[in-house]
């Protein structure tokens, strides 16, 4: 009888029972003192394993065979779950989803950031939610198998090529196949990762959830796509939705996925959205949350806590968009400043201020912490919405430097939000935690939104006049 092997070794089987989730959806177990991460291995779960790499002290492996199931295990409502890198809980039930996301947030914020303030229950759907996504840009490739179109399969470059998309939203999930089909006729060249010909890289589709119009956007290479305007035609003929046809140039071979360029093929350039009773405009570039319930459930909680607790405060809305919060809070009476460093998102917001009839919304484009230091001394309120990345130190110390009394903070990854809420509400921070609010923009993955509500200390002294 062969002894076990007591050291982790490319290859090896070991049997592990599942612990956690990281912040990627995988499964946690620990064998002989090492910490191993297994896609789709669930909590609760014992499990055949095979190890395939070391990273430090940590080994990455894949599942070979339940051998003792977990409760909270499903069966995906996708087939390609198990190997798509787009969704990465969805062999997971919705309550358990739901208990993972609220129990991370609260460790991770306990853990990074020494919060301890009561965390709100996640606002997210008891049931099934699919179909809930307004956007999708979708890589394309062409081999000797043909157009291959899908997400990338998890931690590859490889695509899982599919033809529908449950959490897309079904009116555009609807448009893939005839859309692949028709692209596969053509004899461009197609290749997201720009290895070979330049030609067609990714296929964006965009709808406006509340008006039904529909945005298809051609990623490529290069303009020169010979029949791409007859094609564009026919689609706006087959499609009485579809508002435009647009082709976005990206012709660096990056990770980034939308160029500077964009030209209009047929019809618009844009559709409308209805968002918080207000008309947006929305383009082939334009960022806008892909959860246009939730998105606008988190607008509404932001404005009705300043008009409670500020109703005539003047407000900064940085790291601004197109937007999204600022438009609403103006629409609501308050003076609103949205700081945006993309100049392109300022236009949008301009244009879309004006197509409301929104005299008091501004924009600004440039540095953030530039403009903040100039501006936090006449305004009260302060609402950020950074990037996954987090606050950026300049403009984190100049916060710190100049409070203002309130401070809202929108979050898309709790790690960076606890990072950042030590420096805000710790022993030598400014603030104190009045509600902390998760909220779940992407049910079947991983990532959680948050919003935190902050006040000053001293809250009770008026801000300086300009």
């Amino acid at each position: 009888m062969t002894s076990r092997p007591d050291s982790p070794t490319p290859g090896l089987t070991i049997t592990v029972q599942g612990e956690d989730l990281d912040q990627q959806g995988r499964g946690i177990a620990r064998w002989n003192g090492w910490v191993v991460t297994v896609p789709e291995l669930i909590p609760g779960e014992d499990a055949s394993v095979q190890l395939l790499q070391r990273q430090r002290r940590l080994w990455h492996g894949k599942k070979i065979q339940s051998i003792q199931p977990s409760p909270d295990g499903r069966r995906p409502p996708c087939i390609l779950a198990h190997v798509c890198g787009g969704c990465t809980l969805q062999h997971i039930s919705v309550d358990a989803q739901n208990h993972w996301k609220q129990e991370n947030l609260i460790a991770t914020l306990q853990r990074i950031g020494g919060v301890s303030a009561l965390v709100g229950p996640l606002i997210s759907p008891e049931v099934e939610s699919l179909g809930y996504r307004n956007r999708a840009l979708i890589p394309m490739q062409r081999d000797e198998g043909g157009l291959r179109l899908g997400y990338y399969r998890r931690g590859s470059h490889r695509i899982v090529n599919l033809n529908h998309c449950p959490v897309l939203d079904p009116r555009l999930d609807a448009l893939i196949e005839p859309i692949k089909n028709d692209l596969a006729m053509t004899d461009w060249p197609i290749d997201s990762d720009l290895r070979g010909k330049p030609g067609l890289r990714h296929l964006g589709l965009r709808i406006g959830m509340r008006t039904g119009q529909v945005l298809i956007s051609l990623v490529a290479a290069t303009d020169r796509l010979p029949g791409l305007e007859q094609l564009a035609a026919q689609w706006m003929q087959r499609w009485p939705q579809l508002k435009g046809v647009t082709l976005n140039v990206q012709p660096k071979r990056s990770n980034t996925v939308l160029g500077d360029q964009t030209l209009c093929i047929e019809g618009h350039d844009g559709i409308e959205e209805h968002f918080c009773g207000l008309s947006l405009e929305l383009g082939t570039t334009t960022f806008f949350q892909v959860n246009t319930e939730r998105a606008e459930q988190v607008v509404k909680m932001i404005r009705d806590w300043i008009k409670a607790s500020a109703p005539s405060a003047s407000v900064i809305d940085a790291y601004c968009g197109i937007g999204t919060i600022a438009l609403p809070l103006a629409a609501a009476g308050l003076n609103v400043l949205g700081l945006e460093i993309n100049r392109a998102s300022v236009v949008q917001a301009q244009v879309n201020a004006r197509r409301n009839g929104l005299e008091n919304a501004c924009f600004l484009d440039g540095d953030v912490a530039e403009h903040l230091q100039k501006l936090l001394p006449i305004h009260q309120v302060l609402v950020v919405d950074p990037p996954r990345k987090g606050l950026t130190p300049t403009v984190l110390q100049m916060i710190l430097a100049i409070p203002p009394a309130f401070l809202i903070y929108q979050s898309c990854d709790p790690a960076t939000l606890a990072r950042d809420l030590q420096q805000l509400t710790g022993p030598d921070g400014p603030y104190r935690i009045e509600q902390i609010q998760p909220v779940d923009f992407f049910p079947q993955t991983s990532h959680l939104e948050c919003l935190v509500m902050m006040v000053r200390v001293n809250s009770e002294a008026p801000p300086q006049t300009a």
